[in-house]
């Protein structure tokens, strides 16, 4: 009896809790973090995201001088995300690799992103993340597909990419990306 005891308090609980689904939401919430962004929470012992705690405090930013564009990110690109915010993918970079962002650009109350199509190569983009503040260069504008997911994927060069709808084209995305400022 006390050997079923411990094999189920020493092997089998803590790998049970390993595959829990609230543990695999705290690895996912690890991904593409920077470095000391991790925080536990002092309640429950878990870690978790500061960001997202802290979306509230409207300390996430982009602005975009040449289309008078400043407004408040928040994580996930959500319908009600979207409705209020810059949206940011939670795939993506926070600070290092590619940051990607999403926003309406008509037809919503808010329409963040409703001149990116005035953007031109070497228009600066200046994205602040906490006490973070990055400058882009604007290297590309295209049209691409609503499949081509490719653009928001990992990257090793640092990037930002902002990606909104096309008018009367449903099935087409306009996406701007920007090169870090050295």
């Amino acid at each position: 009896m006390i050997i079923l005891i411990l094999l189920i308090t020493q092997i089998i609980f803590p790998t049970a809790l390993c595959f829990s689904p609230q543990t695999k939401y705290i690895y996912k919430e690890l991904i593409n973090i920077p470095q000391g962004e991790k925080l536990i929470n002092k309640q429950n012992n878990k870690i978790i995201n500061e960001n997202r705690i802290q979306n509230e405090e409207k300390i996430w930013n982009i602005k975009i001088p040449k289309i008078g564009l400043s407004a408040d990110i928040i994580d996930g690109t959500s319908k009600e995300n979207l409705n209020k915010y810059v949206a940011h993918f939670e795939e993506s970079a926070y600070v290092k690799g590619n940051v990607c962002l999403a926003a309406h650009n008509r037809g919503y109350d808010v329409n963040f992103f409703k001149d990116l199509k005035k953007l031109k190569i070497g228009d600066e983009i200046i994205y602040q993340f906490k006490k973070i503040k990055l400058t882009y260069i604007v290297s590309k504008t295209k049209i691409i597909k609503d499949t081509d997911v490719y653009v928001i994927e990992p990257t090793e060069e640092n990037k930002i990419t902002l990606i909104t709808c096309v008018e009367n084209e449903p099935e087409k995305r306009r996406c701007v990306q920007g090169i870090l400022k050295t």
